[in-house]
Parts: structure tokens; C-alpha cells; sequence
């Protein structure tokens, strides 16, 4: 048996005490009774209008609450309008829902949300802007990198060596020993001798010591 959650809502405060929720309980009982759905818990949403955004009500947020709380993955509404009389709004919650992995069934419209042509093409005009969306955010941070690798030379990757603690001192220990006039090599051999390990706890050569010491590139060892 599938477990789903109820959404009820009217828009003016004198439909709270009216038929409003009645009609809409009832025609989502009836529904989830011929499709062996128990009902959970029934959200109702009182005195809010269809074109409110689904941020702005309380009951809907409580309703996302539940759902990625305690596994129930399905919501029955009366109608599409009880979501939302605005087209845009209907879709964009629709397009929320699925993004989570949530069912909405409108037990009155079972199959308007799959093949409208009206939102098929609200929701290829929405994907298309999402890809946009993506492709703009993506050109902005290598926009950024670009502009961080030409003001420091480098930018984000591996961390370079003298990053971490600890290794400052090793740095400080190359530096002395080449300055006692060791080639790089011989300083790797040193450091060897000394029983000091890269980051990754290999052995030192000379062209990683060199990199460190010239900054030409990032311990790699």
C-alpha cells in the first residue's frame, strides 16, 4: 500500500468554515481508496490564495517538512488549482517535486501533468532556462579562476607544499641544507637520511625539492 500525504487548500478566510476542505478531502479519500493509498497526515492550508508562492505557505513548507522527514514520497491534491491558479507557480513546484523525488497526483486531473501540451512546453522553456542557468554559473567561476590564476599564479587544486602543519619546517630544513650548498638532489637524499617524508609519506627527490623551493609547481609526491 502506498503512503501519501493530503494538501488541502481555499484562498479567502470566509471559505475556512465553508465546504471547501469537505469537497476536497472527500474526492482525495474516495481516490486514494480505489488506488489502495492510505492517507497519512492531511495539510491543510487555510485562507491563502493560488497565487501565493509555495515559500510563503505555511502548511506547504510543513508539508515538505514531513515528507523529507519520514519517507512518505506522495502528495493528493483535489485539483491543480488547490497547488495553484498560476501556471508558472504550478510548474515550478511541480519541477521542485521531482527534482526530490516526490509524487503529486491531482486525483481529478491523473494524467493533465504528463501530457498538456501547455506543460510540456512550460517545462522545456524551464528546463531550457535552468541550462542556461547552469551554463552561466559555470562560465562565471572559470571566469573567476582565471582571474584568481593571473593575480596568484595559482588557483584552488591541491594545496601547495607548507600549506599544512609540519611542513613549514620541513621547507625551512630545505632551505638551510641548500644553502650549505647541497644540490637539490643531495638535499633530497638528506631529508631521506633524516627519515622526513613527503605528504604522502614517499621519498624525497630532487626535482619535488626544487619545485618547492622555486614555487615553479605543487608537491605532487
Amino acid at each position: 500500500m502506498t503512503k501519501a500525504h493530503a494538501y488541502l487548500r481555499v484562498s479567502g478566510k470566509g471559505q475556512v468554515e465553508g465546504d471547501g476542505f469537505t469537497r476536497q478531502l472527500k474526492a482525495i479519500k474516495e481516490y486514494a481508496a480505489s488506488h489502495d493509498i492510505k492517507i497519512v497526515r492531511v495539510f491543510r492550508e487555510e485562507g491563502v490564495s493560488g497565487a501565493t508562492e509555495s515559500a510563503d505557505r505555511a502548511a506547504w513548507a510543513e508539508l515538505m517538512t514531513a515528507l523529507h522527514a519520514n519517507g512518505v514520497r506522495t502528495i493528493l491534491i483535489e485539483k491543480l488549482d488547490r497547488l495553484a491558479r498560476d501556471l508558472m507557480i504550478q510548474e515550478t513546484i511541480i519541477a521542485d517535486l521531482r527534482r526530490n523525488g516526490f509524487e503529486l497526483v491531482s486525483v481529478a486531473e491523473p494524467d493533465l501533468m504528463a501530457s498538456d501540451p501547455t506543460r510540456i512546453l512550460m517545462r522545456q522553456l524551464m528546463g531550457a532556462v535552468a541550462q542556461y542557468d547552469k551554463s552561466q554559473i559555470v562560465l562565471k567561476l572559470r571566469g573567476a579562476r582565471m582571474r584568481m590564476r593571473a593575480k596568484e599564479g595559482r588557483c584552488e587544486g591541491r594545496k601547495p607544499y607548507g600549506f599544512f602543519d609540519g611542513e613549514g619546517a620541513v621547507i625551512e630544513r630545505m632551505r638551510a641544507l641548500k644553502a650549505s650548498g647541497l644540490g637539490f638532489d643531495r638535499v633530497a637524499a638528506q631529508l631521506n637520511a633524516e627519515g622526513l617524508k613527503t605528504r604522502t609519506g614517499a621519498r624525497w627527490h630532487g626535482l619535488v625539492v626544487n619545485r618547492i623551493l622555486t614555487g615553479k609547481g605543487r608537491m605532487a609526491a
